[in-house]
């Protein structure tokens, strides 16, 4: 058996988790099309024959505003010297921003292998796919460098096969049936910030969490209570929406998938809290698992 450990890290919204839940075929990080979606690390575990490879879907890396942002940060660059890989995804050249060169700055204070990912290669012409190329091979800090469209799986298994090189005899850490070690009640509660995300526009989402506060299974029957804390009152109403609709979309969207997650009917009721200033509070952020 060989197995280990693979670091996802890059810019908010180039397509980690996307490319994440490519590799396992199954949804177990929330994608959306707004920055700093996912807040946590989420570990996704890649099981087949003899190779077992438990990847690491990390926060965008950016200059964080407030505490969440420090957090988010920290949890990204935490994992350069605890896996065995780095996978680095880009989705544009190096000398388009300075967020790229922070990362390539950071990651060239670590040892550890780095693979770098050219993601959205479908939207590309083939002249800016090879200045991006270009630029980083450059670098010389790269054992490989690889073109991906994550969204529809092309050349996905080159990653898996790239990652899986530096995979070295170790034990097999989790069953083989097993995709993600993450709680239940987290992944329900990333649907539901995930819909929130989907269904509101600007600032507000960043300002978002949410809370389950109760989890009851029966015979066939799942009942979930579920708190979405804002930061203003004027984002309590944009949640709840006239007469409620916005809510009521949200709490559908998410009871659909959160049925097809748990494999039974889903009674999911949500309610709409303001508290001021949560990002900045390290009780608040210790409540909503964003510290330990």
């Amino acid at each position: 058996m060989r197995s280990g450990f693979v670091g996802i890290v890059g810019r908010p919204n180039v397509g980690k988790s996307t490319l994440l839940n490519a590799i396992l075929g199954e949804k177990i990080a929330i994608t959306t099309d707004k920055p700093q979606t996912t807040r946590n690390a989420i570990r996704g575990i890649y099981t087949k024959d003899d190779l077992q490879m438990i990847f690491i879907d990390t926060p965008g890396i950016h200059k964080p505003r407030n505490k969440l942002g420090e957090y988010m940060t920290s949890a990204a660059t935490n994992t350069f010297e605890e896996v065995d890989a780095i996978i680095f995804i880009v989705d544009d050249a190096l000398s388009k921003g300075p967020g790229d060169k922070y990362i390539v700055d950071l990651l060239k204070q670590t040892d550890t292998p780095k693979i770098l990912v050219i993601n959205k290669m479908d939207r590309m012409k083939p002249d800016e796919f090879a200045e991006i190329y270009g630029e980083y091979e450059q670098l010389g800090m790269f054992t490989e460098i690889l073109g991906t469209a994550a969204i529809d799986g092309t050349n996905v298994q080159d990653v898996i096969d790239a990652a899986a090189r530096f995979m070295e005899e170790g034990p097999m850490y989790f069953p083989e049936d097993m995709i993600t070690e993450d709680p239940v009640r987290f992944v329900v509660s990333e649907i539901i910030r995930e819909k929130i995300l989907m269904y509101l526009q600007d600032e507000v989402p960043h300002g978002v969490a949410v809370e389950i506060e109760s989890f009851e299974e029966e015979e066939g029957l799942t009942s979930i209570g579920a708190v979405i804390y804002c930061e203003r009152k004027s984002h309590k109403g944009m949640i709840i929406g006239k007469g409620g609709r916005k809510l009521k979309g949200i709490g559908k969207s998410a009871r659909e998938e959160i049925e097809g997650l748990l494999g039974t009917k889903v009674f999911l009721q949500t309610w709409v809290k303001v508290k001021e200033n949560w990002r900045d509070s390290d009780i608040a952020l210790s409540n909503f698992g964003y510290k330990e």
